[in-house]
């Protein structure tokens, strides 16, 4: 048994979870394991479901209700052309949290809203909480440009605060967290909760290759780059020397790569080249990437995969959080939450003599 509860906040009530701590969706690194172990940790494991088929994403749901009996939640892609059948399978099997990486449509919300799912957006800017608290969002997460994948350049401790005035529902803090004084201060600013993706990635909950752990755990906090060379947005990657080529390499070299990672996604997500076209016209109405951009994004999902899944570092690449300098163990869910609601706990009632 974790922890008993040490800090309550809306988070907490709302998600009914035991620590405000989020296990962010990461693609291919989010999986049944590590959102388990985060969920009987007494935290929110979020489900990463954007490289999954939609019988994949039902098999992962049940391999995690098969794991723990509490809270959790699944990642979707707003964008995606089969993001009702998602939402559907969500609804069917009683999940907890919708989490979405672009703001999901008002229709989606409601539907979520009305089987009682908790949902929760990402959001880059004030305007962007804005728009979905409008529409009915239940929650929001931040992410400042400390974040490791896709990510702006607003570093948290700007970001948070302007979207805490901005908004008067819970907002969730991520970008930059690692332990309990992260923890502290979030909740300090008014945010209800953190979430953390690297630090997560680096636990023994975690099915990343040992191989590539050791190798996130080399680098210091120099150890991360921000670059567009993958799929057309600002990405921040760990600073390997595929990556280094990747962006001294140009489009026209790129093309030819691209299109091969296409054609393995297609294989190994069973879409159709209708499907995938279909997708591409979603994600670049919802985003408003250019049609180059579109076919640099085809890289991102195989690429990711060769990294995190295969190991193949000389083929992959591998998103991280600059956090990952300031890293050096890899715990349990378990041994992390723990640790990380105690330290912050402490730490909320160390300052508390600075108030006269």
């Amino acid at each position: 048994m974790s922890t008993e509860q040490l800090l309550r906040t809306p988070l907490n009530d709302l998600v009914g979870i035991r620590h405000p701590i989020v296990q962010t969706g990461m693609g291919w690194v989010a999986g049944p394991s590590l959102v388990g172990g985060t969920a009987n940790a007494g935290g929110l494991g979020i489900l990463a479901s954007a490289t999954m088929s939609l019988a994949e994403l039902e098999r992962a749901i049940i391999a995690v209700k098969r794991r723990t009996d509490q809270p959790f939640g699944v990642n979707l892609r707003a964008d995606a052309g089969d993001a009702p059948q998602r939402v559907d399978l969500l609804i069917q099997h009683g999940v907890k949290v919708a989490s979405f990486a672009l703001a999901p449509k008002k229709e989606l919300i409601a539907k979520l809203k009305d089987h009682g799912i908790v949902v929760m957006p990402s959001v880059g800017a004030p305007r962007h909480a804005e728009k979905v608290a409008a529409w009915g969002a239940d929650a929001v997460m931040v992410q400042g440009g400390e974040g490791g994948g896709h990510t702006g350049s607003v570093p948290t401790t700007l970001l948070l605060p302007s979207v805490l005035d901005a908004v008067d529902i819970p907002v969730v803090a991520a970008g930059g967290f690692f332990d309990g004084r992260g923890l502290a201060a979030a909740l300090s600013y008014g945010a209800a909760g953190i979430g953390m993706g690297t630090r997560f990635l680096l636990t023994k909950d975690s099915a990343v290759p040992d191989a590539v752990k050791r190798l996130y755990l080399s680098h210091d906090v120099n150890g991360t780059v921000v670059t567009d060379k993958v799929d057309g947005m600002p990405h921040r990657m760990l600073r390997t020397r595929f990556v280094e080529e990747l962006q001294e390499t140009s489009v026209l070299k790129r093309l030819g790569p691209t299109i091969r990672r296409t054609l393995k996604f297609k294989k190994l997500s069973g879409m159709t080249w209708r499907g995938l076209a279909a997708d591409g016209r979603s994600m670049k109405h919802g985003s408003g990437r250019s049609w180059s951009q579109m076919v640099l994004a085809a890289n991102t999902p195989m690429m990711l995969k060769a990294g995190l899944v295969d190991g193949d570092t000389n083929a992959g690449v591998l998103a991280a959080g600059q956090v990952v300098g300031v890293l050096d163990d890899l715990p349990t869910c378990e041994e992390l939450i723990d640790r990380v609601v105690t330290e912050a706990a402490e730490c909320l009632r160390r300052t508390q003599k600075y108030a006269l």
